[in-house]
């Protein structure tokens, strides 16, 4: 389970906000930021971009880079980061969009695959993680997991 305390104090210290933009973990990584005393202090909005066209209104997202890459790609999940950070007024931005299942799912990213887009001060990082053969909420809790886990290891190492 990620420390999301850990994850908290690091922006604390760093004098930094954070802003996520998520699709199938629906709120739950910034529930986690929430979750700590003196969050108020490292989040002021976070967006629950669940549909492409949420994605493209909220957090500007280019409908032409969902249409070219797909909606769960590295290419969105930097889109969607760089817009949380920009419509959050934030210094870090975070994007999450995957396939959680059991429906859903391509070719290029089938069920189980979510890309996680990180923006600090403007430098974007992307990942993709495979999490095969978990049900639904499995997914989505590891997602947020390796979100929460992800960014505290960029802040400690940037």
């Amino acid at each position: 389970m990620a420390d999301f305390q850990k994850l908290a104090d690091l922006l604390i210290e760093r004098n930094m906000t954070v802003c996520a933009a998520e699709s199938c973990t629906g709120g739950a990584f910034a529930a986690g930021v929430v979750s700590v005393p003196d969050a108020s202090r490292v989040l002021e909005y976070s967006f629950v971009t669940y549909s492409e066209a949420a994605k493209h209104e909220l957090v500007g997202v280019p409908t032409e880079t969902i249409d070219t890459y797909g909606v769960v790609s590295e290419e969105v999940a930097r889109a969607m980061a760089r817009g949380a950070a920009a419509a959050g007024h934030a210094d870090v931005g975070v994007g999450i969009t995957g396939f959680a299942g059991p429906s859903g799912g391509t070719e290029k990213a089938p069920v189980g695959t979510v890309c996680f887009g990180f923006c600090l001060k403007g430098d974007c990082r992307v990942y993709r993680k495979r999490f095969v053969g978990l049900p639904r909420n499995e997914v989505r809790a590891r997602a947020v997991d390796f979100a929460a886990d992800k960014l505290t290891e960029l802040l400690e190492n940037g």
